[in-house]
């Protein structure tokens, strides 16, 4: 297996078209208004694309002599789908979509019994390297335009509303940034998707904050931005050790922000919010699956507000490693209640297309589109964060900004 840097910075690339979701209601009025249609066009829009309507003939409420003009101005089409995969009887589909440079992104939309939750990605591919993962093993292409991500929740809960899964007509309850990519480097596009996600329609998905997840590796500063934004939304932390030796493999941004710094910022997370964490485990045979290591987890959560998820593994290909037989599941969780953490073992869903946890790699490549991995900035390009924590890099803009920070798609 090769092992790939860490990477933060995001290559350059085309940036795609202009879209109504990257604009804020003002500017989105503006650029309506440049076009030479009243602001409250943009509005209309609005309601349209996260009400997932395509077709500008659908569009009745705009001028027929306008609606191509105004769709192809502010709703271009940035993702195409490629194909969808089923599993669990159709209540799983997996999408891969292309992007409008050809890079390859997956989403994942699985209906329960009492919620819809859609899995989505931040990024083609991933920087950080982890090595039981595919995505991470299949390097980083780019960051996400806010449109692109908040574009995998729209047509989520549009299959919902126009009953493509199974179950007749619903609702998407949910939503879970756990898909390709790490969310948290993609900090500015990913806080506007969240606005998106929470705002009331018709000019968001009117999601309720404890109904989205936000997943990280640990990038602390971004945590803790994220935690001064005040938003209650879920955090979820991929520890997967409790020792800094083993993690510092298995997470290597672990190298960056240790057990100790990352656990820190989630527990100042979890004091301004009131919630628990969710602490993410993916229990690997013979790895980080054995008694010492649950116990070590236990002493270090039983005091916190933090609830575990065990993953067992879910293969992937040319991995060497696999999941922990069922008595070592079994034996981690026990010693987990034991030490008084709430723990449960995540019902993976889509294993079998490879749409589970740790599966989305995007693996049809386009060609001349293949995945790469840069360097890893110096060190006081990204610092830890008692030196500088409110700075990331971010290529793409080819600008040093601050995390949160307006990017210029």
């Amino acid at each position: 297996m090769t092992v790939l840097p860490l990477v933060f910075d995001a290559p350059r690339r085309t940036k795609p078209p202009r879209h109504l979701a990257d604009l804020t209601r003002d500017e989105a009025r503006a650029a309506v208004t440049e076009l030479g249609q009243p602001a409250f066009r943009a509005d209309q829009l609005a309601r349209h694309f996260y009400a997932g309507v395509t077709d500008p003939a659908l569009m009745t409420d705009l001028p027929a002599a306008s609606r191509d003009d105004l769709t192809a101005a502010l709703l271009p089409g940035l993702l195409t789908p490629v194909r969808h995969q089923s599993a669990d009887g159709g209540r799983t589909r997996k999408t891969l979509w292309r992007l409008h440079d050809g890079a390859l992104v997956e989403s994942v939309l699985m209906r329960y019994p009492e919620r819809a939750t859609v899995c989505i990605s931040s990024q083609a591919g991933c920087g950080m390297a982890c090595p039981f993962c595919a995505t991470g093993q299949s390097g980083l292409t780019r960051n996400l335009s806010a449109a692109e991500i908040i574009g995998q929740a729209v047509a989520a809960a549009a299959a919902m509303a126009n009953g493509e899964i199974p179950g007749g007509p619903g609702r998407l309850s949910n939503v879970v940034f756990m898909g390709m990519g790490e969310p948290l480097a993609n900090y500015a596009r990913v806080r506007k998707t969240l606005d998106a996600l929470l705002t009331p329609a018709p000019h968001g998905l009117g999601l309720a904050q404890r109904s989205v997840t936000v997943s990280t590796v640990g990038v602390v500063p971004a945590i803790r931005k994220l935690t001064e934004e005040g938003l209650n939304v879920t955090l979820a932390v991929s520890l997967h050790a409790p020792d800094d030796e083993l993690r510092d493999t298995l997470v290597p941004i672990n190298t960056r922000w240790n057990v100790a710094e990352v656990l820190g910022a989630a527990d100042d997370f979890a004091r301004r919010t009131g919630r628990r964490y969710s602490i993410e485990y993916a229990l690997i045979r013979d790895i980080n699956d054995q008694p010492f290591r649950a116990d070590l987890l236990g002493k270090l959560l039983s005091k916190r507000l933090a609830h575990v998820n065990l993953i067992p593994l879910n293969p992937t290909p040319g991995s060497k490693w696999d999941a922990s037989p069922l008595p070592a599941q079994r034996e981690f969780v026990a010693r987990l209640r034991a030490a008084g953490v709430p723990t449960t073992v995540r019902d993976t869903r889509g294993s079998d297309i490879d749409g589970a946890c740790g599966q989305l790699a995007a693996a049809d490549q386009v060609e001349g589109i293949p995945s790469i991995a840069v360097p890893v900035p110096e060190t006081d390009q990204w610092p830890r964060p008692e030196a500088r924590p409110e700075l990331a890099r971010d290529e793409e803009d080819g600008v040093l900004q601050t995390l949160g920070g307006e990017s210029d798609q």
